[in-house]
């Protein structure tokens, strides 16, 4: 060992005598490295020397070869890469000389170039100018040509020629509109207006000379009048008269757009963008215009504030007075003359827009006196709706609506019909029949057994969402909705107020008929929100959200997935109260049901005859006044409560009954074989029977009963049995032993699935009648 020790010391020193050049190729280092991490201290590791002395000269010879092999090829590859320099360097001289040559040739070039350049830059400039005034005056002639030819046409009375001419030439005066040549523009805009007023006047004339064959407007009664229907001889001449003016006013569309601009509200409407009323249809209107105007404004006797039914109902009698007429003889002109117009439609979209003029003046004049406010916006109402199932108009038209949706207007809309939903939910609350159902005497119908102000509360958020939902703007339409939301959690707090008053009485007529009235809003609102009108307002309540920064992603999410609804706020806090409610009336009769079974509790279980020592089985005298205080609430509650909500309270009662029967009968006393036996008679033959008009299968309700007693009126074998199994199986468990029969397996053959292992082996204990052996 001391010559071992005086080796390792050698090699030591010979370690610190090598140290490493960090900043040369350091051979000695990895050399004195190499030995010692294959050669080491064990000196028996020396046979492996020839192995590894064969192994380095064979590296060696490949690191030689690798030098030999680079050493001749990297002199050419260095030797290419010059030579390519020298030819690149060689050809860039050569470029640089070249483009030296060029450039001063090209100065050169230029410098000779240069005067022959201006003289040329100013004979282009003269040239230029020349076109510009020789297209000025080819455009100047060409007005004169089209104007010359539309005079020719008229002296020789060919006025359809003279109307596409006119119409030729405002389309050019459209192309010309991106001209800076302001007199050409003026000139062939004075032009267009020169001829246009000229045929237009005589079209006009013409056209009305017509339609007054055709005893046109038709302003009487449709069945008493003979429009359309000129003398029989004449009545082709006056059709094709028709026709043919009506075409020829179609051409004079395009510049009468261009020179008459349209009489349009102010912006704050709103109104959608719409092209002007065609030229025909504008002189056919001209007399109802005239009417209207001198009927419905300044001092006539028609024209009153508190009457916007006459000049509505007016305007709808004139749209279905000339529908016939329009459909029949206008638009196949239409139609032949290529145009996408609906005679109907342009009609009614003309005498609308003479009803936005008038709602827009008598507005400001009656906003703040409620009555006549409200009366207007009824009226407006009824207008709009058969204005659109009637007659077809179209929502993409302005309407109505748009002028109702003016900011202040609409403000004072909110403001009213709020306050007459507050007035209708006042009246509907006191009223004496509020608590009544209307179809009370009708079985088929009062399922829900709905309380009369419950179901006209409804209704009038129905009638709220009938008058919102042809708003123009998602905007507009959702704060309605909000509207109807403060109306619903008024009224849940309403019929909270008077619950409270009735809560010493829980199973009363009126304390009953508030839980139907707010079941039966929370299943109508439920409803509601799968409906396409609120699916779409809640889309525009996640665009507004979003934008917003409203809501948390999670809500957003959900409004976005349709996984919750416009209405869940307020069917949250009616589905809380009901089951407060619901909470309130079982805890009532759950409380006399444990009153009643005061004596039953105090049964002597444990000395109670057995089943064969009985003739007959009869139910317990102590737990009649139980029973019968089941049945009669049970009855009372199913005449009261609507089914749905029946279904939750006997299902609520059963589970507390179940429970409590369980615990303070059952586990709180010992049984006999004739105690066990006359449990289960009392709940299998008389308990459970009481709730199996109300589902098939009552003891599923009460399975804490039902298995006690299989547990209780086992047979001495089977329960022994039982008992040894649960025994061995609380020792498999505490040993670990994972082999040994299944308790839960046992407990199941036997239909016991609802109670635990303990509860059982306790519920074995209060049998009374076990052999000694067993004990």
């Amino acid at each position: 060992s001391i010559a071992e020790k005086e080796k390792m010391a050698t090699v030591a020193v010979g370690k610190k005598e090598v140290a490493r050049d960090l900043d040369h190729c350091d051979i000695p280092y990895y050399v004195s490295e190499f030995v010692e991490r294959e050669v080491g201290t064990d000196y028996d590791s020396l046979r492996k020397l020839d192995n590894l002395i064969d192994k380095l000269s064979e590296n060696k010879k490949q690191l030689e070869e690798q030098v030999l092999t680079v050493s001749s090829e990297v002199p050419k590859r260095i030797q290419n890469a010059l030579k390519n320099a020298e030819d690149s360097k060689k050809s860039l001289s050569r470029l640089l000389e070249e483009e030296t040559l060029l450039s001063d040739s090209i100065s050169s070039h230029l410098l000779k170039a240069q005067p022959w350049m201006e003289d040329l830059g100013v004979l282009i400039s003269q040239v230029e100018e020349i076109e510009r005034h020789l297209s000025y005056l080819k455009w100047i002639s060409r007005i004169e040509e089209l104007s010359d030819s539309i005079q020719q046409h008229l002296m020789t009375n060919n006025v359809p020629e003279a109307a596409s001419t006119l119409a030729f030439m405002a389309e050019l005066d459209i192309k010309l509109q991106e001209s800076s040549c302001s007199h050409l523009l003026a000139f062939m805009r004075s032009t267009v207006k020169f001829w246009h007023k000229i045929l237009k006047d005589k079209l006009s004339s013409d056209f009305e000379e017509v339609l007054t064959q055709l005893r046109w407007p038709f302003v009487g009664p449709p069945q008493s009048q003979a429009f359309g229907l000129p003398a029989p001889a004449s009545a082709p001449d006056v059709y094709n008269n028709l026709e043919m003016l009506f075409c020829q006013l179609l051409k004079l569309q395009t510049s009468d757009a261009l020179l008459t601009k349209p009489k349009q509200l102010p912006e704050k409407y709103s109104l959608p963008p719409s092209p002007p009323i065609i030229l025909p249809i504008q002189i056919m209107l001209n007399p109802l215009q005239k009417r209207f105007k001198y009927h419905f404004t300044g001092n006539k006797q028609t024209n009153v504030l508190n009457k916007p039914e006459w000049y509505l109902t007016q305007v709808l009698m004139w749209i279905g007075n000339h529908a016939k007429f329009l459909d029949d003889k206008i638009q196949p002109i239409l139609d032949k003359a290529g145009s996408s117009v609906n005679a109907g439609l342009e009609f009614s979209r003309a005498l609308v827009m003479l009803i936005l003029e008038k709602l827009a003046a008598d507005i400001p004049c009656l906003l703040y006196d409620d009555t006549l406010f409200c009366h207007l916006v009824d009226e407006v109402l009824l207008f709009e709706r058969e204005l659109y199932s009637v007659h077809g108009y179209l929502s993409s038209f302005p309407s109505c609506m748009h002028i109702l949706s003016e900011e202040s207007c609409f403000q004072r809309w909110l403001t009213v019909e709020k306050k007459f939903a507050l007035q209708k939910m006042d009246s509907m609350l006191s009223s004496e029949a509020a608590w009544v159902s209307q179809y009370k005497d009708i079985t088929d119908v009062d399922e829900m057994k709905v309380p009369d102000c419950a179901e006209t509360f409804m209704t009038l958020l129905l009638v709220i969402t009938d008058r919102y939902k042809n708003l123009p703007t998602a905007s507009r339409k959702l704060q309605f909705l909000g509207l109807q939301k403060e109306l619903v959690d008024d009224f849940r707090i309403r019929l909270t107020q008077v619950m409270k008053e009735e809560t010493r009485a829980s199973l009363g007529f009126r304390y009953c008929a508030i839980l139907n009235a707010v079941n039966y809003i929370a299943t109508v609102l439920a409803d509601w929100a799968d409906n396409v009108f609120f699916l779409q307002l809640q889309q525009a309540e996640l665009e507004v959200r979003a934008e917003s920064n409203a809501a948390s992603k999670l809500q957003l999410g959900q409004l976005a997935s349709m996984e919750s609804s416009v209405f869940d706020e307020m069917i949250n806090l009616l589905e809380r109260l009901k089951h407060d409610m619901l909470t309130r009336q079982v805890d009532h009769v759950f409380r006399e049901v444990k009153d009643a079974a005061k004596l039953y509790k105090k049964e002597r279980w444990l000395s109670l005859p057995s089943q064969a020592e009985q003739a007959v089985m009869s139910l317990s005298s102590t737990a009649c006044p139980m029973l019968l205080t089941l049945r009669d609430r049970l009855l009372q509650l199913e005449q009261q409560l609507c089914h749905s909500l029946f279904k939750i309270f006997w299902q609520m009662l059963a589970e507390k009954v179940d429970i409590y029967i369980y615990q303070e009968i059952i586990m709180a006393n010992h049984f006999n074989e004739g105690g066990a036996a006359q449990l289960q008679f009392d709940m299998s033959r008389n308990l459970f029977p009481l709730f199996s008009h109300y589902c098939k299968r009552p003891e599923n309700y009460f399975k804490h009963i039902k298995e006690a007693c299989i547990i209780l009126n086992l047979n001495i074998g089977s329960a022994l049995l039982l008992k040894d199994v649960l025994q061995s199986a609380s020792e498999t468990e505490t040993m670990l032993k994972p082999h040994q029969p299944s308790a839960t397996a046992a407990l199941n053959e036997l239909g016991v699935y609802k109670l635990a292992q303990k509860d059982v082996e306790i519920l074995l204990n209060l049998r009374a009648s076990w052999p000694n052996a067993g004990k």
